[in-house]
């Protein structure tokens, strides 16, 4: 592979691994945002975690500040945003590096700390939900791939499949925030389940009512588990939102929880959805697992979300008393 391509795969690769990632969440890592045409995205000054691939500084879970910007900007009322963090206080070496491999967390690590078969999920189609496109998806999964060493995963072996919010080619504007979130999740779906075939839907916009149409797309399309790594503020319209999007028996939805700490986000509210929360996860050679893990959160402002949905009523499946709602 060239120089070029593979130090822009290693610094997509070192995005934010954090509470509000896809399927596997744990940590905060350094990298520069995907050089795609975008907005620019907000800043924000987070304390956070550094468990995952190129993390740097103090200990997972520690609460030592870090300077960290959002990947995607704020949303505004009916819109979401993308749940990624990035660091923004290491230097980034660009040109070449000779024999440059990432630190930090790999495949190999992230299958041991959840005891994952090698072998799992052969051939079940992961759908990745974002919004706008990522016109270097599959180039900067395939680098990943190889530098881990995980079996090729294109359109031509039938294993990676990119679409639009309709299920066509005709893709959404670029931008590299979102393009960020996305190259994060296709990364980490590759590193829990190699085996998978990952299917990315991109929707037009941020707007809920794209973003499920979008799902509806990967559900249609064969997904069984679709992952959702955004969230915004909640609505009036998020019951309708939960009927018309999210109501799938039979196929697991998964949407982060949040990173801004106590106070419920949609869709992570919705009754039809598993809500992801993030964890820091520390080796631990001293346990039978080999792995410590904590909720992840580093000040009363910044962490994992949680809440009571001030408009998802409880399922029957929970029975607290802490929320009249689901919590």
């Amino acid at each position: 592979m060239s120089h070029g391509r593979f130090r822009q795969a290693v610094r997509r690769a070192t995005l934010a691994l954090v509470a509000t990632g896809a399927l596997i969440t744990g940590g905060l890592m350094a990298t520069a945002a995907p050089s795609v045409a975008a907005t620019p995205a907000a800043t924000h000054a987070a304390t956070s975690p550094t468990a995952g691939t190129g993390a740097t500084g103090p200990a997972a879970g520690s609460t030592s500040s870090a300077p960290a910007q959002h990947l995607c900007a704020t949303a505004s009322k009916g819109f979401m945003s993308c749940l990624s963090l990035v660091r923004t206080d290491v230097a980034h070496h660009l040109g070449i590096s000779p024999n440059a491999t990432p630190s930090g967390y790999g495949p190999t690590d992230l299958q041991s700390a959840y005891a994952l078969p090698s072998g799992a999920g052969a051939g079940a189609t992961v759908g990745i939900v974002d919004a706008q496109d990522d016109p270097n998806a599959e180039a900067d999964l395939a680098t990943y791939r190889a530098q881990y060493g995980l079996p090729a995963c294109t359109t031509a072996n039938g294993c990676f499949k990119k679409v639009n919010q309709t299920g066509g080619t005709s893709y959404p504007t670029a931008d590299s925030g979102w393009a960020g979130e996305i190259s994060l999740d296709l990364d980490m779906v590759s590193a829990v389940c190699p085996q998978c075939h990952i299917l990315l839907v991109e929707a037009t916009s941020a707007s809920m009512t794209n973003l499920g149409t979008a799902v509806n797309t990967a559900v249609s399309l064969g997904a069984k588990y679709v992952s959702n790594s955004y969230g915004g503020s909640e609505s009036s319209s998020d019951t309708s939102y939960d009927s018309s999007y999210f109501n799938h028996p039979g196929v697991a939805i998964t949407v982060s929880a949040g990173d801004e700490g106590y106070g419920a986000e949609y869709p992570a509210a919705s009754k039809y959805v598993t809500s992801v929360g993030g964890t820091a996860l520390t080796r631990s050679s001293g346990t039978s697992r080999g792995w410590t893990e904590s909720v992840w959160h580093t000040s009363s402002t910044e962490g994992t979300g949680s809440g009571c949905s001030a408009y998802d009523a409880k399922p029957t499946w929970q029975t607290d008393t802490g929320c009249a709602k689901r919590t």
